[in-house]
């Protein structure tokens, strides 16, 4: 009788209310992840539909050749390809070393009265919008940059050598190099404003630990703080990585917008965002528009693979 009495009391049946209100939320959600897959599938659908006259007509020489004329209807996506990954690549090799200098000195070294102002700096820096980016980039850093950077290097360089060849082109200031600088500080203030937040997720007892067993700063950062945010700062970086691969306005600016493999750091070139806003609005041929559309899913799947390389990198590093 005891032990029947002191034995807990089942717990009361859920509401018909309840179970319903249940039943309709998860009803929302799976509608909600049914809608983004099909969003997503329809879109893969309709840039195949729409570029397959351009993919039908030149098969595999539309992703090899870098041919873009529109007056003899031939087109090809190479160049802008090239130009797309060269660009964002060097814009990250940019970038990275600065935004992880950032996020370091926010969290690890900067003085507390100044860790708010400059952080809130940092996220303010990463809402401008692009087209003010190209902007300044076109009116004041193309002109500095030619004048200042491009010109001596090319005045400096040996006829004939490797450096000549590095940093032939037109002296305007406009290029891959010019684009990718951009790209970096508009990528810059995104992955530094996430590795800050990343290193505040780690706990004061670990760094304390680490100051206890006698370790300096530069030996925190390097075997504690970093190790420790390793898997986010792979997703951040790859983010930002995917937002200078997509970007078109600030790039469309200074690139120089010329089709066909870029020569040189300084040379003009393109990117496939870069080409899509500038012919997409004059497109008048049925396969012009079409190899646009084609070059809108070619951009897609390089996304794609940033992405999916970023998550089999996390996977691997979670399992570590």
């Amino acid at each position: 009788m005891t032990l029947a009495a002191d034995a807990p009391a089942p717990a009361p049946p859920r509401s018909a209310r309840g179970a319903a209100l249940d039943r309709a939320f998860e009803a929302l959600c799976f509608g909600a992840a049914t809608f983004l897959l099909a969003a997503l599938g329809g879109l893969v659908v309709s840039l195949v539909i729409g570029g397959w006259p351009a993919l039908s007509t030149f098969g595999v020489r539309f992703f090899v050749s870098a041919e873009w004329n529109p007056v003899t209807e031939v087109y090809g996506s190479a160049g802008a390809m090239v130009g797309t990954l060269v660009t964002s690549a060097l814009a990250l090799a940019l970038a990275l070393p600065l935004a992880l200098g950032v996020a370091i000195f926010l969290v690890e070294l900067c003085p507390t009265p100044l860790r708010r102002p400059i952080g809130t700096a940092v996220e303010l820096l990463a809402g401008i919008p692009s087209i003010v980016y190209g902007m300044w980039g076109l009116f004041v850093f193309a002109p500095w940059f030619a004048k200042h950077v491009q010109i001596p290097l090319m005045t400096a360089a040996a006829p004939g050598s490797l450096w000549e060849k590095v940093t032939a082109g037109v002296p305007n200031g406009a290029g891959i190099f010019s684009a990718s600088v951009i790209l970096a500080i508009m990528i810059l203030p995104f992955i530094a404003a996430t590795l800050r937040e990343l290193l505040l997720t780690i706990p004061p007892q670990v760094r304390e630990s680490a100051y206890g067993l006698g370790s300096t700063t530069f030996e925190v950062i390097r075997k504690v703080s970093l190790p420790y945010v390793r898997t986010g700062a792979i997703g951040a970086i790859m983010l930002g990585l995917g937002r200078a691969l997509g970007e078109t306005m600030a790039v469309t600016f200074i690139i120089g917008n010329a089709h066909g493999f870029p020569s040189s750091l300084f040379a003009s070139g393109s990117t496939i965002a870069s080409t899509i806003a500038n012919e997409f609005a004059e497109a008048t041929g049925e396969l012009h528009t079409a190899s646009l559309i084609a070059l809108g899913l070619v951009l897609f799947v390089i996304t794609f693979v940033v992405l999916a390389l970023a998550r089999l990198l996390i996977g691997r590093q979670a399992h570590a």
